[in-house]
């Protein structure tokens, strides 16, 4: 593996970057960080994450990338449950965690040190173990995130992983690819070791800025770019002179995971930027799944693709009764290996998983005639009121719709009569819709549209939803208000 890193339009050449990670493997070593060991580590999009992530594999050992966004608590937490070895943070970050941030045993090695620790160490590394991959943390709807272990990966699990990654990002000799989603999410993650492997070019930038990233494609001639439908958004409502300005025909190949992406906002990007719109559903813990290429994407609006090939996809009711097509259930997916991965301290919740050897997320779908994949909802945000299921994707995906609506999540709230009741959190745009909309006008349009008893008995306005930078909304937090002090969560 030798990419080519450029960052803040700094450029590490391919020999100067392995050079990089190979001593900050031999450095990794001398600390005693072995096979299976856990490497935390807390950075912003940059070379040295890159590195650090390319050492740790080199070594056999795991890495951990832990959110930026997160607090003492949540980071002790993860530094404990994965029983990490070593935390590397960035020094401002670190700062604003505090000194006991850390459990006992764990050593913390500021960002800005590093560089003498690498120059320090010796020239090679020590030979190569067993890639392992990273440990990545779920976000989960409530309670504790928990951590994805995995065991040490055989030769063909490398293959079929890099293969995998071929078909999904799109990858190829030569590409020069963009990643400005953030690192400690598993997709963006993913993204970076797998262009790595092909010793592409990566064009590392700490944030997403739309106009910022039509300049790159044009100053860098990128070929390949990571995205997610938020950007897709932020890129579209770009005024139309300023996206006229920038040259971006050297685009190839656009991959989308994470969150689903609205038909419209697809196709309107497909006419913008042509057939390079691809989407992928998968999760952290079993990979990809199904794939849409962009000409799939304008006959079947709204699907998630067909399965990859070697992936068998079944729709199951909660019994395990496979349903038939159109109809709606839990997603099932057997692997095209048995995968190698549990919980960390939490087998149970791994084989609670699987049947048969196939494996669900929770999420709720169906298959068309064709075989096509389309996403539901998933289970954990389905509400139960009155006995009846509902689930919100449905009503977001109706709301999304209306004019003046920027951002909207829906979600269950209790309720004394129905157990649970639904509650609209919208976040208006900042246009002359956006400012007239009331919980009275959103409420109206739902109306006309969905059957009554889906249309939300709450609609609250927002100036701002609490979101990732990969595009979900923390419904936990909008949720939780609303559930304390209830003995049940549902």
């Amino acid at each position: 593996m030798k990419p080519t890193v450029v960052s803040a339009d700094h450029e590490l050449a391919a020999d100067v970057f392995f050079e990089r990670y190979q001593r900050s493997a031999a450095a990794l070593h001398a600390m005693g960080v072995g096979d299976g060991d856990v490497v935390a580590l807390m950075l912003h999009n940059s070379p040295l994450n890159l590195e650090l992530m390319l050492a740790t594999r080199w070594l056999g050992a795991v890495w951990c990338p832990v959110n930026w966004h997160f607090k003492a608590d949540e980071v002790h937490f993860i530094l404990t449950d994965s029983d990490a070895k070593l935390f590397v943070c960035e020094d401002a970050l670190l700062q604003a965690l505090g000194p006991e941030v850390a459990p006992p045993g764990v050593r913390v090695v500021a960002a800005s040190t590093w560089a003498a620790l690498r120059e320090a160490a010796p020239a090679e590394a020590p030979a190569a173990g067993a890639p392992r991959g990273p440990m990545l943390y779920t976000s989960g709807t409530t309670g504790r995130p928990k951590g994805i272990r995995r065991g040490a990966s055989t030769p063909e699990q490398v293959a079929l992983a890099l293969e995998r990654s071929r078909q999904v990002y799109g990858l190829e000799p030569g590409m020069r690819a963009l990643l400005n989603a953030p690192m400690y999410h598993s997709a963006p993650n993913a993204y970076a070791s797998s262009v790595a492997q092909m010793s592409g070019h990566l064009f590392l930038e700490p944030r997403f800025d739309a106009e910022g990233t039509l300049r790159l494609i044009e100053q860098h001639r990128i070929t390949h770019a990571y995205l997610v439908p938020t950007m897709y958004v932020r890129l579209l409502r770009l005024p139309p002179e300023v996206r006229a300005r920038y040259d971006i025909s050297s685009m190839r190949f656009v991959a989308s995971t994470g969150s689903p992406c609205p038909p419209d906002v697809k196709r309107a990007m497909i006419e913008w930027w042509g057939p390079v719109i691809y989407e992928a559903y998968g999760s952290s813990e079993l990979g990809y799944m199904t794939l849409l290429n962009p000409h799939e994407a304008l006959r079947k609006p709204g699907s998630a693709g067909r399965a990859i090939p070697g992936v068998g996809l079944r729709i199951l009711d909660d019994d395990g009764n496979e349903l038939p097509q159109g109809q709606a259930g839990l997603i099932y997916v057997k692997p095209a290996l048995p995968p190698n991965f549990t919980y960390q301290g939490n087998d149970a919740a791994r084989r609670a998983m699987e049947r048969e050897g196939y494996l669900t997320m929770a999420d709720v779908g169906y298959l068309d005639e064709d075989g096509y994949l389309f996403i539901v909802d998933r289970k954990a945000d389905m509400v139960i009121s009155g006995g009846v299921n509902i689930y919100p994707a449905e009503i977001e995906a109706a709301l999304q719709a209306m004019p003046g609506i920027e951002d909207v999540a829906v979600f269950g709230i209790p309720d004394a009569e129905f157990g649970e009741a639904l509650a609209a959190a919208v976040q208006p745009a900042a246009t002359e819709a956006g400012a007239a909309l009331t919980p009275a006008s959103v409420r109206a349009w739902l109306h006309e549209r969905i059957a009554g008893y889906k249309v939300p008995h709450v609609v609250t306005l927002h100036e701002r939803l609490p979101r990732e930078d990969t595009g979900k909304i923390f419904k936990r937090k909008l949720r939780e208000p609303y559930w304390q002090g209830q003995a049940r969560r549902i």
